[in-house]
C-alpha cells in the first residue's frame, strides 16, 4: 500500500525544496492542494515523481518542481489579477487561485478544458474564470494583468503578454526551442518599461500556435 502523504512529503522535501523553492506559503499549498487528484487516471502514479506527465493532444503536466518555482518567482499578491495561458488538468490554476484574487485561465484543447472545469469544481475553486480559445499570442480580453504565466514554451514571446501587464505586473514565460529554453521573468516596472530576468534553462513542449522565429530563406 502506498502511503500518500509519505510520498508527497518526499515530493516537497527532495525535488521542489532542493531545487531553491523555500518559500513556506507555497510548500503548505502543495500539502493543502492534492497534485494526484488533477492527474489524468491512467498516469497517477506518476504524480509526485521528477518527471512531466502527457496530456491530450502533445500537451504536459509540468514536473512539480517547475510548478513550485514559477509560483515562487511570480511573488503573487492576495489582490493579483492572474491570466494562465494553458490551464491543462487545472492543478497549476488551483494553486494560482489560492495565492491571487482572480484567475482567468484559457485552454485550448477542448478535453482539457473540461477536465480542468470538472476538476476545479471538484475542489469547489471559485474564483477562476475558465474560457476556451487560443491564448498563444496574447489574451487582452481581461487585462491589464497583475500575473500572466504560460505553462508551456514559446520560440518567440508575443509582445502582446508584456503590454498586457500592469505596472508592477510579473510576466514568466519558458521561451526558445529544443534543446535549450530560457525560463524568463518580465517585470513591468513604470507603464511601457519592463527588465527582464533569465532564471534558468530548461525544456518543455510548446504552445499549440505559438509564434515561431522568421526563418531566413536564401
Amino acid at each position: 500500500m502506498v502511503n500518500l502523504e509519505q510520498t508527497r512529503f518526499n515530493m516537497v522535501e527532495q525535488q521542489i525544496r532542493t531545487w531553491n523553492v523555500l518559500d513556506q506559503n507555497i510548500l503548505d499549498l502543495l500539502y493543502q492542494i492534492k497534485r494526484e487528484e488533477f492527474v489524468p487516471a491512467a498516469y497517477r502514479f506518476m504524480a509526485f515523481t521528477d518527471m512531466e506527465i502527457p496530456l491530450e493532444h502533445d500537451a504536459v503536466m509540468l514536473t512539480p518542481k517547475m510548478e513550485a518555482r514559477i509560483l515562487q518567482e511570480l511573488h503573487i499578491n492576495k489582490t493579483d489579477k492572474i491570466l494562465e495561458v494553458g490551464t491543462g488538468t487545472g492543478y497549476m490554476t488551483a494553486l494560482l487561485s489560492r495565492l491571487g484574487a482572480h484567475i482567468y485561465s484559457v485552454e485550448i484543447v477542448p478535453e482539457l478544458h473540461t477536465m480542468a472545469r470538472i476538476n476545479l469544481q471538484t475542489h469547489d475553486i471559485g474564483n477562476v474564470t475558465l474560457e476556451q480559445g487560443d491564448a498563444a499570442r496574447g489574451w487582452i480580453k481581461h487585462g491589464p494583468y497583475d500575473v500572466i504565466v504560460l505553462t508551456a514554451s514559446t520560440p518567440v514571446l508575443p509582445e502582446m503578454f508584456q503590454q498586457s501587464l500592469a505596472p508592477g505586473g510579473r510576466l514568466f514565460a519558458i521561451v526558445g526551442e529544443e534543446p535549450v529554453m530560457e525560463a524568463t521573468l518580465i517585470t513591468c516596472t513604470s507603464p511601457g518599461n519592463y527588465t527582464s530576468t533569465r532564471l534558468f534553462e530548461t525544456c518543455t513542449a510548446p504552445l499549440r500556435n505559438a509564434l515561431q522565429r522568421e526563418q531566413f530563406h536564401f
